[in-house]
C-alpha cells in the first residue's frame, strides 16, 4: 500500500494573500448590506412625506419650477456678464473736454462736452420742472426698482388699444442706462443689457443721482445735451428760472427732441407741451386750475433760425478731437472740414428716397459719408433722425459689405500681375464645403476680370482668392487702405461677409480716388485754445500720406470700377458728362445694400438697411443706394472744377469704357470657342467614317423603291 504524498505547507505570503482576499470579500459584503439597510430605512422614512391626489400635483409643479428657476438663473447670469462689462472704467466722468466746432467756412455748428458748472443740482431746480419730467417720462420713478412693471403693462395695454405706439414703457433708469452704456439699435440683446444695467444703476446710485444724470445727459434737440443747456438754448435763461409753460415744453422734448424742437417747429412743441400739462393733471401732481395759465400762455422761444445741427458729424468730430488733443487741453475751438451744403444734400437724398421708396423696399434707415479727394470729410449722415436715435450708423454700425468688398480682392490681384483683360473661369467652384454661386444662378464661363467686376460675378473673386492670392494678402491690403474694423480672415470674406462701417468703406474707396495713397482722411484741420493758441494743425502735425496701391494697379482698378456704372450693376449711379467709378453691394437675404463710388472730386459711401437686421424687399445696391448716391453727387459737383479720376490718363467717356470692355470680352469668347473647337476630340474612328461614306454612295446610286408619279399627275395637283 502506497501512502499519500504529504501536503505542502503554505508560505507566509500565500497565507497573507488569502487573509486579504477574505477581508475584501467580507468588507464588500458588509458595505453592500449596510447600504441596503440605509436605503430601506431612508425609503421608509420618506414614505411619510409621500403625497397623493391634488397635493402631488402642487409638489410636481413646485419641483419643476425650482428646476427651471435654477436653469434660468444660470442663463440670466450668462446674459448679465456682457452688460456689466460696460460698467467698467470711470463711467460717471463728465469728460474733460468742452469743444466748440466751426465748419470749413468758420461758422459755428455746435458744441460737445459737458462743463461741470453747466449742471444744476436737482434740489435747485423748480418743482414744476421735476414734476413735468416725471409726469411725462416715469410717474412711478420713486416707487420701482429700475423696471416699472406696472407702467410697462399700462403702456402695452394703451398701445394695443390704440393699435399704435402711443406710450413708452421704459423707465427713466432704463433710458439712462441706454444713454450711458448702450446704443439705440433695436435688438433683443440690447434690451436685455438695458434691463440688467437698470437694476445695476438702482443698486449703485440713489434715485436723486439717477435723475440728475438723466437730466444732464439727455439729448434735447438743437445740438444741446442736458436740461440746463436746453433752457439756455431755447429760452435764454437758466433752468432755475423756468416757468410752468417753459418747463412743460422742455419735458416734452425727451420723447422726440428733433420732432418737437421749438426752434424748428414751434406749433408742434406747444402741442406737445399741452400734452405734458395734461399728464401733470392725470398723474395728480397738479390740478387743472394750476396748469390753466400755462395752457393759455404757451412758451415763446429765442429765435435761433432753422439751421439743423449736424449732430452725427459733431459726435464723430468730438471723438477725433479726443484722439489728437494733448493732455491738459480742455476748452478748445475745432476747425473742421464740414461742408453744410453737402451735408444738407446728403440728408435730403437719403430722406427723399426713403420717403419715396422705403415702403416698397421695406427699408427704414440709411447712412452716408462723403470725403473730398484731399481727404477732408465733408458730410456724415448717421441716420434719419438724431433725436430718435443718437446711434451713428455711419461710424459705429458694422454691417456686411456684400459685393462692395470685391474691389479689395481685385486690387490684390492687380498687385499680383493680373490685368483687367486677364481671363479667368467664372464657372462653379467649391472651397471645402463652401460652394458659392452667382446672383443669376448660372455659370459665367471664361470671362475677363473687367466684365466680372462690372457684372458682379461671385465665382471669379473666389477663384482668385483660392487658386492665386490667398486670404491673407487680401485682408492685409484692405487694412492698409484704412479699414479700421477688425476683419475676420475667413474665406467667405471675399464675398463681403466681413463687417465694416460706412466710414471704413468711404475711407477704403478714397484710396482709388487719391492716386493710391492713404492717410489723408481727416475731419479736424486745426485745434485752437480759447486764447487763440494753435495746438494742432493737420497740415503740419499729421503724418504724411503714403502709397498703398501701385500706379499700374491703380490704373487697372479705376478702369474696372469705371465700367460698373456703364454696363454693370451700378447704372443708376451715372452722372451726365462726369466719369463715375464705384461698386454695388448686396448681402444675404437683402439685409444690407451699398453703393460706394467716387469721381475725381469726391468719394461717397451709401448704406441702406434696417436697424433690427430684418431683410428688405429685394433691394440691391444697384437700386436705392445707387440712386441716393447719384442725387447727392449731382449736387456736390455743381459749379466746381471737375477733376479726372487718377490713373486714367485721358478722360474716358462711358462709350469708350464700354467698348473696350465688350471688345475684350468678345475676343475672350471667340478665343474660348476656337480653343474648344481645336481641342474637340474625334467622335468616329476612320474605319467607321469610311463605312458611312460608302453607304451614302450606295444609297445615292440605287434606283428609287417607288416610281415617281407622271408629270400629268403633278400638274393636276
Amino acid at each position: 500500500m502506497v501512502s499519500p504524498e504529504p501536503r505542502k505547507r503554505r508560505g507566509p505570503i500565500a497565507a497573507w494573500a488569502l487573509a486579504l482576499d477574505a477581508w475584501i470579500d467580507s468588507s464588500l459584503y458588509e458595505i453592500g448590506f449596510r447600504a441596503r439597510q440605509f436605503w430601506e430605512a431612508a425609503t421608509i422614512f420618506f414614505r411619510r412625506f409621500r403625497v397623493t391626489g391634488w397635493r402631488r400635483a402642487i409638489i410636481e409643479v413646485l419641483s419643476e419650477g425650482f428646476t427651471l428657476g435654477a436653469g434660468g438663473v444660470v442663463v440670466m447670469l450668462a446674459l448679465a456678464i456682457p452688460a456689466f462689462q460696460d460698467t467698467m472704467g470711470d463711467w460717471r466722468a463728465q469728460g474733460d473736454f468742452a469743444v466748440t466746432f466751426l465748419d470749413r467756412y468758420g461758422n459755428e455748428i455746435g458744441q460737445r462736452g459737458i462743463i461741470q458748472r453747466d449742471s444744476v443740482p436737482v434740489d435747485e431746480m423748480p418743482d414744476q420742472v421735476i414734476k413735468a419730467v416725471l409726469a411725462t417720462e416715469d410717474r412711478r420713478f420713486f416707487d420701482h426698482y429700475g423696471i416699472d412693471v406696472l407702467g410697462l403693462s399700462r403702456a402695452i395695454f394703451e398701445n394695443v388699444r390704440a393699435n399704435s405706439v402711443v406710450q413708452g414703457g421704459s423707465s427713466i433708469t432704463q433710458q439712462l442706462a441706454k444713454n450711458l452704456f448702450l446704443t439705440n439699435e433695436r435688438t433683443f440683446e440690447r434690451k436685455i443689457k438695458e434691463a440688467f444695467l437698470s437694476l445695476w444703476l438702482e443698486a449703485n446710485l440713489s434715485k436723486k443721482e439717477i435723475l440728475q444724470l438723466y437730466l444732464d445727459r439727455a439729448y434735447m434737440g438743437g445740438g444741446t445735451f442736458g436740461i440746463e443747456a436746453a433752457a439756455d438754448f431755447y429760452f435764454g435763461k437758466s433752468v432755475k428760472d423756468l416757468n410752468l409753460a417753459e418747463a412743460a415744453m422742455l419735458a416734452g422734448l425727451f420723447k422726440a427732441p428733433t420732432k418737437y424742437a421749438p426752434h424748428i417747429n414751434l406749433p408742434a412743441a406747444r402741442a406737445r407741451a399741452n400734452v405734458v400739462l395734461s399728464n401733470l393733471v392725470d398723474a395728480g401732481f397738479m390740478t387743472e386750475g394750476q396748469v390753466l395759465q400755462a395752457r393759455l400762455h404757451p412758451a415763446d422761444v429765442v429765435d435761433r433760425g432753422e439751421q439743423k445741427s449736424p449732430d452725427y458729424y459733431l459726435d464723430w468730430a468730438f471723438d477725433e478731437v479726443k484722439k489728437i488733443a494733448k493732455p491738459g487741453q480742455h476748452s478748445l475751438v475745432a476747425h473742421t472740414t464740414f461742408d453744410p451744403n453737402i451735408q444738407k444734400a446728403a440728408e435730403e437724398s437719403v430722406e427723399f428716397h426713403l420717403r419715396q421708396f422705403g415702403k416698397e423696399y421695406r427699408v427704414t434707415e440709411g447712412a452716408v459719408v462723403v470725403i473730398e479727394t484731399n481727404g477732408a470729410v465733408r458730410a456724415i449722415v448717421g441716420g434719419r433722425d438724431y433725436g430718435a436715435s443718437q446711434f451713428n450708423r455711419a461710424t459705429k454700425a458694422i454691417r456686411q459689405t456684400g459685393s462692395s468688398f470685391k474691389p479689395y480682392v481685385y486690387a490684390t490681384a492687380m498687385e499680383h500681375g493680373f490685368k483687367p483683360t486677364s481671363v479667368i473661369s467664372g464657372g462653379p467652384i467649391s472651397w471645402g464645403n463652401w460652394s458659392p454661386h452667382n446672383y443669376s444662378g448660372e455659370s459665367a464661363g471664361n470671362i475677363t476680370l473687367i466684365m466680372a467686376m462690372a457684372k458682379s460675378i461671385n465665382t471669379v473673386p473666389v477663384r482668385l482668392a483660392k487658386d492665386h492670392l490667398g486670404i491673407g494678402p487680401i485682408k492685409a491690403l484692405a487694412e492698409s487702405f484704412g479699414v479700421e474694423t477688425p476683419l475676420e480672415g475667413h474665406k467667405t470674406m471675399v464675398l463681403g461677409t466681413a463687417g465694416m462701417t460706412v466710414m471704413d468703406q468711404a475711407t477704403g474707396y478714397s484710396v482709388f480716388a487719391q492716386d493710391g495713397f492713404v492717410g489723408s482722411r481727416h475731419g479736424i484741420t486745426q485745434l485752437v485754445t480759447r486764447t487763440g493758441e494753435v495746438v494742432y494743425d493737420f497740415a503740419k502735425d499729421a503724418p504724411p500720406p503714403h502709397r498703398v496701391l501701385s500706379e499700374q494697379a491703380l490704373k487697372s482698378m479705376n478702369t474696372m470700377l469705371a465700367a460698373v456704372p456703364v454696363m454693370g450693376t451700378g447704372r443708376r449711379a451715372q452722372i451726365p458728362d462726369i466719369v463715375v467709378a464705384g461698386k454695388t453691394g448686396t448681402t444675404q437675404s437683402y439685409r444690407d445694400a451699398w453703393f460706394v463710388g467716387f469721381t475725381g472730386n469726391y468719394t461717397a459711401a451709401v448704406w441702406l438697411g434696417n436697424d433690427d437686421f430684418t431683410p428688405t424687399k429685394n433691394m440691391t445696391g444697384g437700386t436705392l443706394p445707387a440712386m441716393v448716391w447719384q442725387r447727392l453727387m449731382v449736387y456736390a459737383h455743381q459749379n466746381i472744377d471737375l477733376k479726372p479720376i487718377p490713373g486714367i490718363e485721358k478722360p474716358f467717356v462711358d462709350e469708350q469704357i464700354a467698348a473696350k470692355a465688350e471688345e475684350a470680352q468678345k475676343r475672350t469668347e471667340e478665343q474660348a470657342a476656337a480653343d474648344a473647337a481645336a481641342q474637340r476630340p474625334p467622335v468616329l474612328s476612320s474605319r467607321t467614317t469610311a463605312i458611312l461614306r460608302e453607304m451614302t454612295r450606295l444609297f445615292q446610286s440605287a434606283p428609287p423603291l417607288v416610281s415617281p408619279p407622271p408629270p400629268e399627275t403633278l400638274s393636276a395637283l
